[in-house]
């Protein structure tokens, strides 16, 4: 039997510690990272929120080393059996499942400091992200901002018009407070529309090396 990509170009992937069995996360797979999965002995998955493949541990160094890979009986699902190396979840958690619903608290403590690994702009993201599907009474300024588009798109305007202030007027270190209040909510309107600072990233590598003239025409193709 073969996966069945006719049926989608995506299909779930569980992870699945090979020594004790325990889930450490589920992602998704397109024929390409399954191929490179196969090729290269390591989990790799393509990225919904990235629109890319990624190998699993390309930032973190938290690699997955296959051990074998299981097929469903619909042809449409795997579970990866692997050999984690240090934590799946980029909270800093060993497995992604961390939170019961039914005992309604946190049931894995974090072992990795994630912050340095990912870079406070990523752990940043996943916060808003955590923001906006934490509970309706929760009280934050990211949630008031996520459950408010026109005060978002506001505060953006108000943030931009201060950085532009602060490089005409202001000494370095107000520079920096605003950009740092932009960048904060501009990545909750990324938040909002679900698009992952990767990529913009992307984006902007796409544009490494080539003019800003060249670009601009670019995007009347």
């Amino acid at each position: 039997m073969n996966i069945d990509w006719n049926k989608t170009p995506l299909i779930p992937a569980v992870a699945q510690e090979d020594e004790t069995n325990e889930v450490l996360m589920l992602a998704y797979m397109n024929k390409e990272a399954f191929e490179l999965t196969m090729k290269s002995g390591y989990a790799h998955y393509f990225s919904r929120s990235k629109q890319r493949i990624w190998k699993k541990g390309e930032s973190s160094g938290h690699t997955q080393k296959i051990k074998d890979i299981l097929l469903d009986c619909d042809a449409d699902t795997l579970i990866l059996k692997i050999k984690q190396n240090g934590v799946a979840c980029h909270t800093g958690r060993k497995s992604c499942f961390f939170t019961s619903l039914i005992q309604e608290r946190t049931i894995l403590d974090q072992e990795v400091n994630t912050d340095i690994i990912y870079g406070i702009v990523d752990t940043l993201y996943h916060t808003i992200l955590e923001r906006k599907n934490g509970p309706e009474d929760q009280k934050s300024w990211t949630k008031k901002l996520l459950d408010d588009k026109e005060l978002l798109l506001k505060k953006i305007r108000e943030e931009a018009e201060e950085v532009c202030v602060a490089i005409n007027k202001e000494d370095d270190e107000q520079v920096i407070y605003e950009s740092a209040d932009l960048l904060y909510h501009t990545l909750v309107g990324l938040g909002y529309r679900d698009i992952s600072p990767d990529r913009v990233r992307q984006e902007l590598l796409r544009r490494f090396g080539m003019s800003g003239i060249a670009e601009k025409e670019s995007r009347k193709k």
